[in-house]
């Protein structure tokens, strides 16, 4: 039962990855790296299919062994939500407090992808 819910789980994210690929807002990488973990535990060959893919893979495996977000996929990520708070803000002209809140958690997603290694260290 507990393979099967993470092989699910797995397939999901990377459904939610490849619609990712597409759609400029919505992040890809992050889906694919929970796709690997879920499949680590429930399907080693699928694990192996996305670290061994020629696009995602590299940005897979450098995340589980570095805990490295490249410096391209930052100014992506911080930019989505950058773009995404000010759909936030502009679609539903919030009252300031949800303003506040709602950019209080933007802060803090970005400063932790800022705050990654941008290049493995030796």
């Amino acid at each position: 039962m507990r393979r099967t819910t993470f092989k699910i789980l797995g397939v999901g994210f990377v459904l939610i990855g490849l619609i990712g690929a597409v759609l400029p807002l919505l992040p890809t990488t992050i889906f694919f790296i929970l796709a690997a973990g879920c499949f680590a535990r429930s399907s080693p060959e699928l694990e192996a299919r996305i670290l061994d893919h020629p696009r995602f893979g590299p940005m897979v495996r450098s995340w589980r062994e570095h805990g490295v977000i490249p410096p391209k996929a930052k100014m992506m990520a911080v930019g989505g939500m950058v773009i995404g708070y000010v759909g936030f803000y502009v679609g539903s002209q919030p009252r300031l407090v949800w303003a506040l809140g709602v950019a209080a958690v933007f802060a803090a997603c970005a400063g932790f992808v800022l705050s990654r290694p941008s290049h493995p260290t030796a």
